[in-house]
């Protein structure tokens, strides 16, 4: 994900599985109702509902959120814009996991060469 750049002026994110809509608000500086928009907008941000339609957030929405956050006000990026990058970087992650696996799976088979040769 991109680092925002006013990292260093948001709080730290505490190690704590979920986080309340209220929460989140305060650690990426927008308002609740921002981040009921930005729900609609972005498909990558699905925080879980529980009881009541209460929303949860985990780690990974918050960095979203901070990555949409840098993206529309410090980078000047559209709503759609926003959303493309979003997709590349999730291309760009999904292309890296799926070449370590490949390496995963050379270096499996390459342990397999090497035990019938020794044998």
């Amino acid at each position: 994900m991109l680092e925002p750049t006013n990292n260093h002026q948001l709080p730290p994110i505490p190690a704590k599985r979920y986080f309340t809509i209220g929460e989140v608000s305060e650690l990426c500086a927008v308002k609740p109702h921002v981040l009921r928009y930005w729900e609609q907008e972005f498909p990558q941000l699905e925080p879980v509902k529980r009881r009541g339609n209460r929303r949860y957030y985990q780690r990974t929405d918050v960095d979203i959120i901070r990555t949409i956050y840098s993206l529309l006000y410090e980078q000047g990026f559209t709503i759609g814009g926003a959303r493309q990058q979003l997709d590349q970087m999730r291309g760009k992650r999904d292309s890296v996991k799926s070449q370590v696996l490949d390496i995963k799976g050379l270096i499996g088979d390459l342990e397999v060469a090497a035990a019938i040769l020794k044998s």
